[in-house]
């Protein structure tokens, strides 16, 4: 295993989001390696600061009111109540005190888990974005593979798109500047073969208008002539039938 993915774990583990395997074995890593360490070092205190700087909380409208209560009950009583009172007054605050401090620390508890479940998202989204970076790297590395670009077209001008496609390998689409896809539509991919388009996937895009997709080996037998993407309804069609918005300028 090389390193690289300890680099990833390292802010995962800090927030306590790792288990199984990549707990294991980032565990039996993690000793041994002065970078990771100090990885997650930087973690916990980002975390620390992070809570810090959240707004003060007041303690609860009810603790403060029962204290108010008691100092207007024993406001006149002899010097020997006052005692008793100033006593059960601290009891009281204290009680307050450590109602307010499991509170606070039942947010801090809420955030943590808020924390650790968005780094488990963003976690996945990038093992998925490496595995696609890995996958197109392969292929760049063929040299029977070509690059083809895309031009954006009609509502999506300003998009543009990249095939990296190998006959014998399969392809891989990098696309930008795609507007999210309307309600009940999704974009798909045709590979252009002997005049003819075919489908070769559905893909989404995110907030940045960014998506890919891979395509399999044998989508198209035919030899490919060029690639176009269009606007389609959700779970596709067998031909094209929305706006072209993205298309090969081969």
């Amino acid at each position: 295993m090389s390193h690289e993915p300890f680099e990833t774990l390292a802010a995962i583990y800090a927030v306590g989001a790792l288990d199984g395997d990549e707990l294991t074995q980032f565990e039996a890593h993690l000793p041994t390696c002065p970078a990771c360490e100090a990885a997650v070092r930087d973690a916990e205190e980002t975390l620390a600061r992070a809570v810090l700087t959240a707004p003060p909380q007041a303690p609860p409208a009810a603790a403060r009111e029962a204290l108010m209560r008691r100092v207007t009950e024993r406001r006149d009583v002899r010097s020997r109540a006052w005692l008793r009172w100033a006593a059960a007054t601290l009891v009281a605050a204290g009680a307050a005190a450590v109602f307010a401090g499991t509170w606070v620390a039942v947010r801090y508890e809420a955030r943590l888990g808020q924390m650790a479940r968005e780094m488990a998202a963003a976690k996945e989204a990038l093992r998925e974005e490496l595995s696609l970076d890995r996958r197109a790297v392969e292929l760049l590395r063929d040299p029977t593979t070509r690059v083809v670009d895309l031009r954006g077209r009609d509502g999506a001008a300003a998009a543009n798109g990249r095939m990296i496609w190998n006959a014998a390998g399969g392809g891989h689409l990098l696309a930008t500047g795609l507007p999210p896809a309307p309600p009940g539509k999704t974009y798909a991919l045709w590979a252009i073969a002997r005049g003819t388009p075919r489908p070769v996937g559905l893909f989404a895009v995110d907030a940045n208008g960014r998506g890919g997709h891979r395509v399999a080996a044998d989508t198209a037998r035919d030899a490919v002539q060029g690639f176009v993407v269009t606007l389609e309804p959700e779970g596709g069609a067998p031909a094209p039938t929305g706006p072209i918005v993205l298309t090969s300028t081969r």
